[in-house]
């Protein structure tokens, strides 16, 4: 390969400061409103029937802790300069991850848990309400600590007098290794497995669907039980395949494994646009909420009614 350093190809990716910005600012109202109404709206129906609301909590937690850390990364990317500490610039750094990683996890599990029980309806009626937070207090410790390498392979340079952040943090150089160790737990853990099971249980239950059409069993449950995995699919095709598949190459290019600066060049210019692309799941993940919980749309029905007849009791008692 042609001897190319990082360094010298740095000048193909000054706009992402922009970007980050731009992406960030565009995201932030509509994901906090989303995942502040949706957390409200599964709270409400936390004592319900509904196998998957403890995972779709996790999961709106997960989306809005990443959510409030954008303000400050909002600030660092307008303004070029980080004036708080340098701890507060990992925490933001490390809740990114967390949200991603988390997110996926408990994206693969709503969309397990939707396959099995609608494909076995009496494992739904013997599960327990405690096992689904079990699994929960599970993924936070297993994720929590999964990611806590990440900011500490960014943390090169960081010191007291230290004004970068985020995208401008120093990369600590590991030996190959650990490199190796890091990138194959990531991207097993991370994406391949997720991936795989989601793929799977999205075909098996569109398969299980068209078997119990022709014989008329629970189409209903059935149908909306398939779309709450094609949204969880969906979600999981948009924003972590581009860039887990990128991220591969970004650690190979940030350890100079490849030096080539042609492809760091064109890595390094992709890579900013995959991670805004991830960022973009705090949205979309609320969409699942939404439209694929039989509970949420029946209480959106219920509180319009209410307004309405609100407005009109107002409006008659007025014309009185």
């Amino acid at each position: 390969m042609a001897n190319g350093s990082l360094s010298n190809c740095k000048s193909v990716f000054d706009f992402q400061h922009t970007l980050y910005a731009t992406t960030y600012t565009i995201i932030f109202i509509p994901g906090l409103l989303a995942n502040s109404i949706g957390l409200w709206f599964l709270h409400q129906f936390i004592s319900k029937k509904n196998k998957a609301i403890i995972f779709m909590i996790n999961l709106a937690l997960a989306d809005l802790a990443h959510v409030l850390s954008l303000p400050l990364r909002i600030y660092y990317y307008i303004n070029h300069t980080w004036p708080f500490k340098n701890f507060l610039c990992l925490l933001c750094f490390y809740l990114k991850y967390l949200n991603m990683y988390a997110g996926i996890i408990f994206l693969t599990l709503i969309s397990v848990q939707r396959y099995v029980f609608t494909t076995n309806p009496f494992k739904a009626k013997d599960w327990k309400r405690r096992y689904d937070v079990a699994i929960s207090i599970g993924v936070w410790v297993v994720v929590g600590t999964a990611c806590l390498p990440f900011p500490i392979y960014r943390s090169s340079g960081l010191n007291n007098t230290t004004t970068s952040c985020f995208a401008d943090l120093g990369i600590k150089q590991m030996n190959a290794v650990n490199t190796i160790v890091m990138l194959t737990v990531a991207e097993l853990a991370g994406f391949v497995i997720p991936l795989t099971v989601i793929t799977y249980c999205t075909l098996k239950t569109r398969t299980q669907l068209k078997e119990d059409s022709l014989q008329c069993q629970n189409i209903k449950e059935k149908r909306k039980a398939l779309w709450m995995v094609i949204m969880c699919a969906s979600v999981f095709f948009i924003c972590f395949i581009p860039y887990h598949i990128i991220f591969f190459f970004y650690i190979m290019v940030t350890s100079h494994v490849i030096q080539n600066c042609t492809f760091q060049k064109i890595i390094m210019t992709v890579h900013p646009f995959s991670l805004c692309l991830a960022s973009i799941n705090c949205c979309l993940n609320p969409i699942i909420y939404y439209f694929t919980a039989s509970e949420f749309q029946n209480e959106v029905v219920k509180y319009s009614n209410s307004v309405v007849r609100a407005r009109l009791m107002r409006e008659s008692v007025s014309s009185r």
